[in-house]
């Protein structure tokens, strides 16, 4: 890379540039083969999206990585891709917010705790499914008073009484609901089961399926794999995968998640993180030298811990 080549002529080793990154056809081909790892970083592309977000690319002769922070879909979020070191010096400078939902490589993990604290480092299962082995779950049957149908903004009241059954806490806006795909499963008008997405990349035609959750008096009723089949149908219409997320001790969800053809592709972490440094002002500090030094290179320049040491 132009940057990493710069500075080697220089002989500094040990360095690397950080940009960030605006143009989405650039971060698309850093993305792109890595597709399934960093399918929600590529929804976050779509031109209704970008403006909430912020990458960040760090090169040097050990490598590059790639940083996302943000805050539309469903929150805060942050995304890391490619060498550790190079994660290090990104996240030196450009944190993020207080709290985000991270998604991490495993290796990942010893860089990460150095600047968040986790409340969980399990690691989870990504699985994707494709058109040639979606199997659709049978349509319900047999009890006249459920109704399966998609969900729309007006239903936004109902999707939040449902989340608050077990005390999740976690709120929808009606742009959520209307903007992504979500089913739901109404018995006597109640709702009672629902899944949607985390976000969907229509230029990359790949989709993130989540938010799949059931009542827990309605639980056993096989109303998951329902509205997950009812929500990867509609997806697979425009997209070439699906892929979700899911914790492997939880058998029950991943065995309907494989009848309906989905298969595990790797591990990875999913967590809410909150950042170490709550004020941010070392990183602030970090920044203003980094800038400084890479002057004229137009970008941040950030020496490796190997170095400093």
């Amino acid at each position: 890379m132009a940057a990493s080549k710069t500075i080697k002529a220089e002989r500094v080793c040990d360095a690397y540039l950080v940009q960030r990154l605006r143009e989405p056809d650039e971060i698309r081909c850093l993305l792109e083969p890595h597709r399934r790892y960093a399918a929600y970083g590529l929804a976050q592309l779509e031109p209704s999206l970008l403006k909430q977000s912020q990458w960040w690319l760090a090169e040097g002769d050990g490598g590059h990585a790639l940083l996302m922070h943000s805050h539309g879909g469903l929150g805060h979020a942050l995304l890391t891709l490619g060498d550790e070191i190079g994660l290090y010096v990104l996240l030196s400078l450009h944190p993020g917010p207080a709290y985000s939902f991270a998604t991490i490589e495993l290796e990942h993990l010893p860089v990460m705790r150095r600047f968040f604290t986790f409340t969980q480092t399990q690691p989870v299962q990504r699985m994707v499914v494709d058109r040639r082995i979606f199997a659709p779950a049978p349509s319900l049957q047999g009890d006249a008073g459920l109704e399966l149908r998609r969900l729309s903004a007006d239903d936004t009241p109902d999707v939040n009484r449902l989340n608050a059954s077990e005390g999740a806490g976690i709120s929808y806006r009606g742009s959520q609901i209307r903007d992504g795909i979500y089913f739901g499963i109404f018995s006597d008008g109640l709702l009672v089961a629902m899944a949607g997405t985390h976000g969907i990349s229509e230029s990359d035609r790949i989709a993130v399926l989540g938010n799949v959750f059931t009542h827990p008096r309605h639980r056993n009723s096989h109303f998951a794999l329902q509205t997950t089949s009812a929500v990867t149908s509609a997806l697979l219409e425009t997209c070439d995968e699906v892929v979700l997320t899911v914790d492997p001790r939880n058998e029950p969800a991943v065995k309907a998640y494989v009848r309906l053809g989905y298969r595990e592709d790797f591990r990875l972490i999913e967590t809410a993180v909150t950042r170490r440094e709550s004020l941010g002002v070392m990183s602030l500090a970090r920044r203003l030298i980094a800038r400084w030094r890479g002057r004229s290179y137009g970008r941040e320049l950030v020496y490796s811990p190997a170095r400093r040491g």
